[in-house]
């Protein structure tokens, strides 16, 4: 005779998900913006779209992303908010580079089984993060799989919307020559080339996150996750202030191939590795696994989270605004014509692009 069945004995624990809802509540509720509205537990995110009356010919801008493999770091230390930051740097990061303001952020967690203290901690991450772009979480959704997952695995997705008045778009087009290339410092790895990192870290040096790393002053996992920049803000306050003409976010590929991809065909750009000197954990990593310099720039960032584009009258207004928000940066490049043939370091990442070519050796 078949016993009788239920959804918590096939590994679905519904009281446990609502468990973390509830923990979750209170760090939602400070995630928001005067135009989301309703409550949160509805079935859909509801935002007041009349904000945008003020715009002349509002454009609507959406990126979604994850956090990869980053969240095994997470996992090992035990240490679940973190990656919530993570996931929604990655993806308002995305929006803010055509000058696209954050309105709202949804998210997607995948568990094999809910611990609802992890959970509402990933959860309290992702409106931390949403509270630092400025832009609401206006809802998302955990979904248990049991039997597909383990139980201590997971992973996390975001979709973000966004704004910008058409005339106040930011792209290759804009870009001319004569104009200066800004990087702006990263916080470390942000969220990408974590496979390889791990497998050094982890396979290769034989450490554990546990370790105390001297030359981080802190422990590996310390390191590992420390979390990515939040750079809307900075960056939606940089455009106010000057006039930028196109920002690459410098995520998977590297820098040579994110920053072609928001260059116009007819340029050329050559950045000045001696303008500065990568995080130690570059160096760590690029030590430890042996790894070439070709291959780590198309790994890492490098120490560079974001690069703008504007003109060499603007360079000193737009590295002194983003001083005063915290943020180092400097000159690394002047855009020029580009030459017959001229290839770049890497194809631009979805297509046609400027030739981007890294130059020079760090300081």
């Amino acid at each position: 005779m078949i016993e009788n069945l239920s959804y918590a004995a096939a590994g679905v624990d519904v009281e446990a998900g609502e468990r973390a809802v509830e923990l979750m509540r209170s760090a939602i509720d400070k995630a928001g913006r005067p135009e989301v509205f309703g409550d949160f537990g509805g079935f859909a995110g509801l935002f007041d779209v009349s904000a945008l009356k003020n715009f002349n010919r509002p454009l609507l801008a959406t990126s979604t992303d994850g956090v990869g493999t980053k969240i095994d770091v997470a996992r090992r230390m035990d240490i679940h908010d973190t990656v919530g930051i993570d996931l929604v740097a990655m993806v308002v990061d995305d929006l803010v580079v055509c000058g696209a303001e954050p309105l709202f952020m949804t998210d997607y967690i995948a568990v094999g089984k809910v611990h609802p203290e992890r959970v509402a901690a990933i959860v309290t991450g992702i409106a931390t993060g949403c509270a630092l772009a400025g832009c609401a979480l206006v809802g998302g959704e955990t979904a248990e799989h049991p039997g597909l997952l383990g139980d201590d695995d997971y992973d996390i997705a975001g979709a973000g919307t966004g704004a910008v008045d058409a005339d106040k778009l930011l792209g290759p087009d804009r870009v001319q020559v004569g104009d200066v290339a800004i990087a702006i410092a990263s916080s470390g790895l942000h969220s990408n080339g974590y496979s390889l990192a791990r497998h050094i870290a982890f396979n290769v040096l034989k450490r554990d996150v546990h370790d105390h790393i001297d030359e981080f002053g802190r422990t590996l996992g310390e390191e590992l996750l420390e979390p990515t920049r939040i750079y809307s803000l900075d960056l939606l306050a940089l455009i106010e202030e000057v006039e930028v003409h196109s920002i690459s976010h410098i995520t998977g590929g590297g820098v040579a191939a994110n920053v072609a991809r928001v260059l116009p065909e007819f340029a050329s750009l050559k950045i000045d590795r001696s303008t500065w000197a990568p995080q130690t954990i570059f160096d760590y990593l690029v030590k430890g696994g042996n790894v070439a310099q070709h291959e780590a720039e198309k790994t890492f960032n490098m120490g560079i989270g974001m690069m703008a584009i504007v003109s060499a009258a603007d360079a000193d207004k737009a590295i002194a605004s983003l001083a005063r928000r915290g943020l180092a940066s400097w000159v690394c490049g002047t855009i020029e014509l580009r030459a017959d043939g001229e290839m770049g370091d890497a194809a631009a990442k979805g297509g046609k692009g400027g030739a981007v070519t890294l130059v020079g050796a760090h300081s």
